[in-house]
């Protein structure tokens, strides 16, 4: 995490004094389970609270020194949680002594981890919440907006620039319900001790934690929770961060000189080079398209980690301390930024009909072709004669309209006023409100 690309809120999820309140917590729970159970004294219990509850309130009122003495005990212990154990025992007393009974460190670690994870989500859909909201306004308020769809970047047949912005508000529909999947995926609870057989903490501990907590209880969890469940969350952020870059590649390319139908707000006092005073670089789509290689790359490590030896081991813990907060913060950063972007957005309809009509009419060739097979000439035969007026208008030579309209073997087919009738954008629009429906209901 770098402060340029985070947001208070989701950093704050990964911040030392978040994580060890969630780790207060898990033993918390834990020790008001056993003593429902009987296995500690109830008045241990409330202690183990009150104490906590008051290494809580110093951790918040001096997050910095109280962190410090953490990370000096565990410059000793070489094991983080038993340096906050130790910590936290200095503020309950004696009865410190029946907290973490039973329990392995990966029990407070993965079930912690399946809580910031959670917290982290929980985040991220609301930013594609108000993502799609922006998509679906500049969607229906550009609903009829003609422009030229493209395929391999060259002129295809008219769409319009709502239906654009609606398809991408349709992959992000999908990336929500992705991830709450990854969500519900992510937020199982382990305290199931050492190689997760229970032998010494009863299952029932295990379900009022996460019942507390607001997790599912992990069915098998030998030490760890499996490493599949985070193998398939980051996967899916990386599915985000693809169709961001997407959006902000389709800006990009809008927003090139030859183009200019579509571009980035470019604010009073913005400056685009150093050097050129002209330019308006979108600087925001391209910061977009980097940061969606950062979250993706995470994926990669986080399948590798699935692979662990036999019950356990640690070799996917040093992965999951940077991915998790990198990912996550570089991730709802995006998000933001791309809501903000498509907000402002500053879209040029006269430049798209300019676009729609700088070839002459090509835009309309299949809907000639298909006329003439309409009227008796052979598929082939109305290709090649389409064909050869779309290559005179594609030097200049004349209007696509204009040169069908002198073609004799059209001619014998088409009227003037047939051909003309088939020049109309309104016929490559007609279904737009169909469209719509599927996808805003």
């Amino acid at each position: 995490m770098i402060p340029r690309y985070s947001r208070p809120q989701m950093a704050a999820i990964w911040a030392p004094e978040n994580r060890f309140r969630i780790w207060f917590e898990i033993e918390a729970h834990a020790c008001e389970a056993m003593a429902g159970l009987g296995i500690i004294p109830k008045a241990a219990a409330e202690a183990i609270w009150n104490g906590g509850k008051a290494a809580m309130a110093a951790l918040a009122a001096d997050p910095a020194g109280n962190v410090g003495k953490i990370d000096a005990i565990e410059r000793v212990t070489k094991h983080d949680v038993i340096a906050f154990l130790t910590w936290l025992g200095e503020f309950i007393g004696p009865e410190a002594r029946f907290v973490h009974q039973g329990m392995t460190s990966s029990d407070v670690l993965d079930t912690s981890f399946a809580v910031q994870l959670s917290q982290a989500a929980d985040l991220l859909i609301a930013d594609i919440d108000r993502l799609m909201t922006a998509l679906r306004k500049r969607a229906q308020e550009h609903k009829n907006t003609p422009t030229i769809g493209r395929s391999h970047g060259i002129h295809a047949e008219p769409t319009t620039f709502g239906v654009k912005l609606a398809g991408h508000y349709a992959a992000f529909a999908r990336n929500r319900a992705r991830l709450v999947m990854a969500r519900a995926e992510i937020a199982t609870c382990a305290i199931s001790g050492a190689v997760g057989t229970f032998a010494n903490v009863d299952p029932r501990i295990e379900a009022h934690v996460a019942q507390k907590l607001g997790l599912s209880v992990e069915p098998v969890s030998t030490q760890v929770i499996p490493r599949d469940r985070h193998a398939m969350f980051f996967s899916v952020l990386a599915v985000v961060a693809a169709s961001l870059e997407n959006l902000a590649t389709e800006i990009r390319h809008l927003q090139r000189t030859e183009l200019r139908e579509a571009e980035e707000f470019f604010s009073e006092g913005q400056k685009g080079s150093s050097a050129m005073p002209h330019k308006r670089n979108p600087v925001l789509t391209e910061n977009l398209t980097g940061l969606a290689r950062v979250v993706r790359s995470a994926v990669t490590p986080a399948l590798e980690n699935v692979t662990l030896w036999h019950e356990r081991d640690i070799s996917h813990s040093s992965v999951e301390r940077y991915i998790a907060p990198d990912a996550t913060v570089t991730l709802d950063f995006a998000l933001g930024r791309a809501t903000s972007v498509v907000e402002q957005l500053v879209v040029y309809p006269e430049r798209m009909q300019g676009n729609l009509a700088a070839l002459g009419g090509l835009v309309f060739s299949q809907r000639v072709m298909l006329a003439l097979t309409q009227k008796g000439m052979s598929r082939e035969d109305a290709y090649a004669a389409v064909q050869r007026n779309a290559m005179e208008a594609w030097r200049g030579n004349a209007s696509f309209l204009a040169l069908s309209r002198a073609d004799k073997e059209i001619g014998q087919f088409l009227s003037d006023d047939e051909l003309t009738a088939l020049f109309d954008m309104r016929y490559h629009t007609k279904h737009v409100d169909t469209i719509f429906k599927r996808v805003f209901g």
